[in-house]
């Protein structure tokens, strides 16, 4: 079956173009989401507007293309991965991560735009290679360092021992002796007085 093109489709062909697809590709996909019409000869009187418009279209695209392809260009993306004694980097640096770093700068590339044949896996600077259209194709400054160890606390030195002089333990004060109390001297008591009675004779008596 014969459409006409209204969008660009990967694969497929770009606006513009008539090109010819399954049916069932046509019915189910490209036409309920207004990708593409039916090569009707009522739609075919259509396509030299529809042409047109798409070559306005791509000249603005190419012209936008172009000065993102000048910033990507002058910009270098850092990479930081740890390594082993030998420099031999733990893990990678992918496509996702260069299209996640790119995001950061503001520039939205998908993936699958990002051109290379394996993953990044030593230190030092590398070029990528960023597609932005069939006819531009960018390249990027890409730098992996590896990760900072982290410098061990220096454990201060211990201060020396300085020498106590030995410190004599404190005597209790030595209590001033007290002078026992003496008993108050009790009142000398006189002594009762006995009347002696006089002895009588036996003739006084």
């Amino acid at each position: 079956m014969k459409v006409i093109l209204l969008n660009h489709i990967d694969k497929i062909g770009r606006k513009g173009e008539v090109v010819t697809v399954k049916r069932g590709f046509a019915r189910n996909y490209l036409i309920p989401r207004d990708l593409a019409i039916y090569a009707t000869p009522q739609n075919m009187k259509r396509l030299s507007s529809i042409q047109n418009q798409a070559a306005e279209e791509e000249e603005k695209l190419i012209a936008e293309l172009k000065k993102l392809d000048d910033k990507i260009r002058n910009l270098s993306l850092a990479f930081v991965r740890k390594v082993d004694e030998h420099d031999s980097m733990f893990g990678s640096v992918s496509e996702t991560d260069i299209a996640q770093e790119l995001a950061a700068h503001d520039i939205t590339v998908h993936k699958s735009q990002v051109l290379m044949d394996k993953h990044i896996k030593t230190l030092g600077e590398h070029t990528v290679q960023i597609r932005l259209h069939k006819d531009i194709v960018s390249e990027l400054k890409v730098l992996v360092e590896k990760e900072a160890k982290e410098a061990s606390a220096e454990e201060p030195e211990p201060a020396p021992a300085v020498e106590e002089e030995p410190v004599e333990p404190e005597l209790p004060a030595e209590e001033e002796a007290e002078e026992p109390e003496l008993p108050a001297e009790e009142e000398a008591e006189e002594p009762e007085t006995k009347t002696e009675e006089p002895i009588l004779t036996e003739d006084e008596k």
